[in-house]
C-alpha cells in the first residue's frame, strides 16, 4: 500500500511540473508567432454586426501590403493597400476607387493583436481540452490604452502553440480572427490593374508634385 501511495504522489507532482500557467502558454504562442509572420499572415476575421448578422473576411498581410476581401448581399468589395496607395473594388458597380493610403497603427493590422497579447491584460485558463487551451484576458486596471479592448478569448493549440482564434467586441461588435496560415505571396497581397482594365476608375489621390 505504501509503495502504491508513493507511486500517485510521484505522479500527481509529474502532472503538476507539466501544467502550464496561461502567461507560460501565451509567451510560447508568441514565439511560434514571430518565427513566421514575417512570412506574410492570412486570417479569416469574421464580425457579428446587429441587424446584419454576420460578416466574413479574408484578410492578407505581408510587410506594408495587404489584401481584404468580404461579400454582402452578393457583392464583392476587395481592398489593397500597400502603404502608398489604397484600391477598392466593388462589383456592384464594377468601379475601382483609388486613394492614399490611411494611416495605420501596424503593419499587420489585425495580426498585431496576437503580438504580445498577455501585455495589459490578466490572463487565466478558462477551459482545455485534449486539443486546445482557451485562456480568458481580462484588461488589466493599470491598462489605461483605450484602444484596447476589455476582455478576449484566444484559443491556442496544443502541441504547437499556434494560435486558432481570438475573439473580442469591440464598439459592442464582436470580432473573431481565425484559420491563421503564414507564407503569404507577393501576388496575394499585389494590386494587378489588368484583371480590372474594364472597371470604372475614380481616382481620390491627393497627389503632391
Amino acid at each position: 500500500m505504501k509503495k502504491v501511495f508513493c507511486f500517485f504522489t510521484c505522479l500527481a507532482l509529474s502532472v503538476a511540473a507539466m501544467a502550464q500557467s496561461a502567461e507560460e502558454i501565451l509567451e510560447k504562442m508568441d514565439e511560434v508567432f514571430g518565427q513566421y509572420e514575417n512570412s506574410g499572415i492570412a486570417m479569416t476575421v469574421q464580425t457579428k454586426i446587429p441587424i446584419l448578422g454576420f460578416v466574413t473576411m479574408k484578410a492578407y498581410s505581408m510587410d506594408k501590403k495587404s489584401r481584404m476581401e468580404t461579400r454582402m448581399f452578393g457583392v464583392d468589395l476587395i481592398i489593397w493597400d500597400d502603404g502608398v496607395t489604397e484600391w477598392t473594388y466593388n462589383s456592384k458597380n464594377n468601379e475601382l476607387e483609388i486613394a492614399n493610403s490611411k494611416p495605420s497603427s501596424g503593419e499587420d493590422g489585425d495580426a498585431d493583436m496576437f503580438k504580445g497579447v498577455a501585455d495589459g491584460y490578466d490572463v487565466s485558463i478558462k477551459k482545455e481540452t485534449d486539443e486546445a487551451w482557451y485562456i480568458l484576458c481580462k484588461k488589466s486596471k493599470t491598462n489605461t490604452n483605450k484602444e484596447d479592448p476589455k476582455n478576449m478569448e484566444i484559443v491556442v493549440a496544443k502541441g504547437s502553440y499556434h494560435p486558432i482564434s481570438l475573439t473580442t467586441k469591440i464598439s459592442g461588435t464582436t470580432l473573431t480572427m481565425k484559420d491563421l496560415s503564414f507564407n503569404v505571396t507577393e501576388d496575394q497581397v499585389t494590386f494587378d490593374p489588368k484583371q480590372y482594365a474594364s472597371a470604372k476608375v475614380v481616382d481620390k489621390r491627393n497627389i503632391v508634385r
